[in-house]
């Protein structure tokens, strides 16, 4: 999952080799992906009014369906 949403943030921003991936899996096995990106790319990374945040949400959630796991995507700032 953690590849997923690297692989569609890097080639959302203008600085690719600033974007940090990671993964935290719970007790009960949900996982938590967090994305980290320089500043000046969080725009791209949200999107107009959440449409690309909502997007990846969309996608790792589909992926996380298929596994029958839970997963939630946190964008940090």
């Amino acid at each position: 999952m953690k590849d997923l949403i690297e692989y569609i943030a890097k080639s959302l921003v203008e600085r690719p080799d600033d974007i940090v991936v990671s993964e935290e899996i719970s007790e009960d096995g949900k996982v938590l992906v967090k994305l980290a990106a320089a500043q000046e790319d969080m725009g791209r990374i949200i999107g107009k009014q959440g449409r690309n945040a909502k997007a990846m949400r969309t996608l790792l959630n589909a992926k996380a369906t298929r596994e029958k796991r839970h997963a939630l995507l946190q964008i940090m700032e």
